[in-house]
């Protein structure tokens, strides 16, 4: 896997989590919060396609995974 696309599975993973527990109608429903993360990983998204700036995409370079796929 890329950079690219562990960034967006985690990005789609957290905006589905955080809806599953602020929103009241969900089976996981703790808070609503909750949807003040939400929000947080809506505008990291929003100003990173800006600024190219994303704290995990640099996280994961320093961890050494692949920015491109080569066989692709």
């Amino acid at each position: 896997m890329t950079v690219n696309r562990i960034v967006r599975v985690f990005a789609g993973f957290f905006v589905l989590l955080s809806l599953g527990l602020g929103v009241q109608g969900s089976p996981l429903f703790v808070s609503a919060d909750f949807l003040w993360f939400t929000a947080f990983v809506g505008a990291n998204l929003f100003q990173s396609g800006f600024t190219g700036f994303c704290p995990l995409d640099t996280m994961l370079k320093k961890l050494g995974v692949r920015e491109t796929c080569e066989s692709c």
